[in-house]
């Protein structure tokens, strides 16, 4: 696969830092004030269960990678598992998934850097981006592993830099408009109730996802048994600066106070009165974007490759030319973000958090995969069937919660609408698959 495929001599902390930032983009950045608007401090609850339910789907994929790597990653097992169909509909549900996460980050990217430039279009920004992503991916995984090791360490400085004025303005060491109020009550804590609760998981959730490119990007290892580990690691690191930098958020100002155009740390600061807060975390929001896009870039692109490989897309998919990249590949990734871009800026208003939402159910719904291909390719204990059930029982908490908030409705539905379609042509390709095998010769002596 030319660029997408460099001999296996990535370290283990190294894939750590590549997960972190893979995984810290705008569904923390700007999708976690979304869940603050819907729950209240209760958020915290929230982030605690989509920490354990990523951990366990982690700890699946992390242990089928040690006994089997596959460059195919997640498809690969499920294929392995459960027979072709699977590996065919997980592939391609990954990939229109990821194609809708772009076109949102590319959206966002352009409404953010409009906060320095208001004149530009955004259809230029967003282009701009779009072609800096393709220029990562054409250099080669090399360079995108530095690249996001670089901004994995930018974004984790700026949430910290949050953390250490958020903790000045606990002990008074900085004054602002509203003194610090902890919930003093049960209904504080849950000022939306259970279903303000229930609704927000899937944007926890969306904060935590990623670790299907680390296990694609796992396989890379010098030693695959060091997945797990790393896994370990970065789901640790994420948690405990998810979990510390919304708590302080949320009793820093008033829940309500938070809304799905301003990142919660901007809103928390606002009251400072410090001028390059602002800045600062539009530069953050920026460059979390851009590394989750470039990530999302590598990920469509050598998951579209190895379904062509595999006989699950045409041929032509993995073709190389003069690029490095399969061109085929690189075009029809460039039209799908071209058509996510035009989609999203033609509807803006609520765009961003529909396609947040379909596509971190259609992220949920392969995780779902994940667990179900470790109980027939793994030799599970008792115990970890029992773990591996207790996260899919989250990953379905998140995917219902949808259902009874008017924000995520929309995009359970538009995920509903790729997810029968997809079934319909794995429905239809089933036929061809078995047609194919009936009319094979038998072999002669």
């Amino acid at each position: 696969m030319g660029a997408l495929q460099e001999k296996n001599d990535m370290k283990w902390w190294q894939l750590s830092l590549f997960g972190v930032a893979c995984t810290i983009g705008t569904g923390f950045f700007l999708g976690s004030s979304l869940a603050i608007k819907m729950t209240g401090p209760s958020i915290l609850i929230a982030f605690v269960i989509a920490a354990i339910g990523t951990y366990l789907v982690f700890d699946a994929l992390s242990k089928m990678t040690v006994q089997d790597p596959q460059k195919g990653g997640f498809r690969s097992y499920a294929k392995k598992a459960y027979g072709r169909w699977a590996g065919f509909s997980s592939g391609w549900v990954y990939w229109c998934s990821e194609m809708l996460i772009m076109g949102s980050q590319m959206t966002a990217l352009s409404i953010f850097s409009r906060f320095w430039f208001p004149k530009v279009p955004l259809w230029i920004f967003a282009t701009v981006y779009a072609v800096l992503g393709l220029v990562v991916l054409l250099i080669g995984v090399k360079v995108l592993n530095k690249v996001e090791n670089i901004l994995a360490i930018l974004k984790i400085s700026a949430i910290l830099m949050f953390i250490i004025i958020a903790g000045l303005a606990l002990f008074g060491v900085i004054d602002g408009d509203r003194p610090i109020q902890y919930p003093k009550s049960l209904k504080a804590f849950f000022p939306s109730g259970v279903k303000g609760l229930w609704s927000s998981v899937i944007f926890a959730f969306y904060a935590f996802g990623g670790i299907e490119i680390l296990g694609l990007m796992a396989a890379r290892l010098k030693d695959p048994k060091e997945a797990p580990k790393s896994g370990k690691v970065m789901l640790f690191t994420l948690t405990a600066i998810y979990i510390l930098s919304i708590g302080l958020a949320v009793i820093m100002v008033a829940w309500s106070s938070f809304n799905s155009k301003e990142s919660p740390f901007v809103v928390a600061l606002a009251h400072y009165h410090l001028s390059f807060v602002p800045h600062l975390f539009n530069a953050a929001l920026i460059i979390a974007g851009f590394s989750t896009m470039s990530a999302s870039l590598f990920a469509v692109t050598s998951i579209l490759v190895t379904l062509a490989e595999e006989g699950d897309a045409p041929a032509l998919f993995s073709k190389k030319g003069k690029l490095k990249v399969p061109l085929p590949a690189l075009i029809l990734t460039i039209i799908g973000i071209a058509a996510s871009i035009v989609t999203a800026l033609v509807m803006p208003n609520r765009i961003y958090e529909y396609i947040t939402t379909a596509a971190g159910l259609m992220l949920l719904y392969n995780w779902i995969f994940i667990l179900a291909s470790s109980r027939k390719i793994l030799e599970l204990a008792v115990k970890d069937k029992i773990k591996y059930s207790l996260g899919a029982l989250f990953i379905l908490i998140a995917v219902s919660g949808t259902v009874f908030h008017e924000t995520s409705r929309p995009g359970f539905f538009i995920s509903l609408l790729f997810v029968g379609v997809i079934s319909v042509i794995t429905f239809i390709m089933h036929f061809k698959w078995n047609k194919k095998k009936v009319l094979k010769p038998w072999p002669t002596a």
